[in-house]
């Protein structure tokens, strides 16, 4: 799709596909889209950042959060090699003298209304932050020097921000901070929450496979241990492939174990053995 501002024609991204559907923990939630929402004319949306452990599915709920307000989703993944104007407008060769001018997917959100997700924002070095400053105030707009255009957000647009909670990450300059709230926080879910989202990104495992990799990630976050539901379906799914072609009866308890800690070892590392239940 191509729109024309200010004399300049954008080739827009397209929407991004939710990576799965959002399970347990309303509560976040609840409180993204209380921080999308406008209550009165003169009130704008606010623009939060989800933070947690890598793994724990920030961008899933981001994802579902535009969802189920009926926007499409556009993905912006940060690095830290991420410029300003990747984050808004670049120049792409199109034939051998002529240039066209794509819009990032958080642009393309601008402009269409719909929800962007800025991931791993804390791995973005300040200037590119700088260039998203007046888009995360009252002003509502970004600037790209590069095709000499200002584009203003339409009033559907919503942002969100993942951020990991880990070491390698920038620090947030302060004016970004203040800008990027409320802060919600992701943890590790409940284990019958883990067990759900489990069965939902594998449909197709034995409940004992599940069951076996639910107890392994309740016993590692009694333990503080950082691996999070998305190792555990990593763990799941090896589990799952090592078994295939075993009996169709079923499979006992001793070779679900087996192959789990083969899993996890391969998946984890061998420290992550300490977490299994043995059989």
């Amino acid at each position: 799709m191509v729109v024309e501002v200010e004399g300049v024609r954008l080739h827009l991204a397209h929407p991004d596909q939710a990576p799965g559907r959002w399970v347990g923990q309303d509560e976040a939630m609840r409180q993204l889209l209380a921080a999308w929402l406008v209550v009165d004319e003169r009130d704008l949306p606010m623009n939060p950042r989800l933070v947690g452990k890598p793994g724990v599915g920030k961008t899933t709920l981001a994802c579902a959060a535009a969802e189920r307000l009926g926007r499409e989703v556009y993905i912006m993944q940060a690095t830290v090699d991420t410029r300003p104007e990747d984050l808004i407008v670049q120049p792409v060769i199109d034939g051998p003298s002529s240039l066209r001018y794509a819009a990032s997917p958080l642009a393309t959100a601008m402009l269409r209304g719909g929800v962007a997700v800025l991931d791993e924002g804390n791995r973005m070095p300040e200037k590119s932050w700088a260039s998203l400053a007046p888009l995360l105030d009252g002003r509502r707009y970004v600037e790209s020097l590069v095709a000499g255009i200002k584009i203003k957000a339409h009033p559907l647009f919503r942002l969100v921000a993942t951020m990991n909670d880990d070491a390698s990450t920038f620090d947030l300059p302060e004016y970004i901070h203040a800008r990027l709230q409320p802060q919600i926080l992701i943890d590790f879910p409940e284990r019958d929450e883990e067990l759900a989202i489990l069965r939902e990104n594998l449909p197709f495992a034995d409940e004992q496979i599940l069951n076996y990799v639910a107890d392994f990630l309740e016993q590692a976050h009694a333990n503080e241990e950082r691996y999070t539901v998305r190792d555990g379906i990593n763990i799941g799914r090896y589990t799952l492939k090592l078994l295939a072609g075993m009996d169709a009866g079923g499979f006992s308890a001793s070779q679900v174990a087996e192959a789990a800690a083969f899993a996890a070892a391969q998946v984890l590392g061998e420290e992550a053995l300490r977490y299994l239940r043995r059989r």
